[in-house]
């Protein structure tokens, strides 16, 4: 019979690493690129990219905070109905992405 191990993780504090493990990332971050063996991951093109999609499964984590807005701004979008901190959160997303395009 096989025994089941569990382990947990705590992400808020990983293990320190060891010696070794800073020497070879010391390493690897001293390699210049022209050194870098790519073989095995071949490049990407142009062609790839125009037909990549979102992440269907990525969803962005939430953090809840107090905001202050005009009050005609907060009664403009509980009036489309519910969802009104969601649509909120649509408008910034958007107004950040369209800022870190240009």
């Amino acid at each position: 019979m096989k025994k089941t191990v569990k382990h947990t993780l705590d992400t808020t504090q990983p293990l320190p690493l060891t010696k070794k493990q800073k020497a070879e990332i010391k390493a690897l971050f001293e390699l210049p690129d022209s050194q870098i063996d790519y073989s095995d991951i071949p490049a990407l093109s142009g062609e790839f990219w125009k037909n990549a999609v979102n992440n269907p499964f990525y969803k962005p984590t939430k953090t809840s905070t107090t905001v202050r807005v005009d009050s005609d701004v907060l009664v403009w979008l509980k009036s489309q109905g519910k969802g009104y901190q969601t649509r909120m959160n649509a408008i910034l997303r958007a107004a950040m992405l369209h800022e870190i395009k240009h």
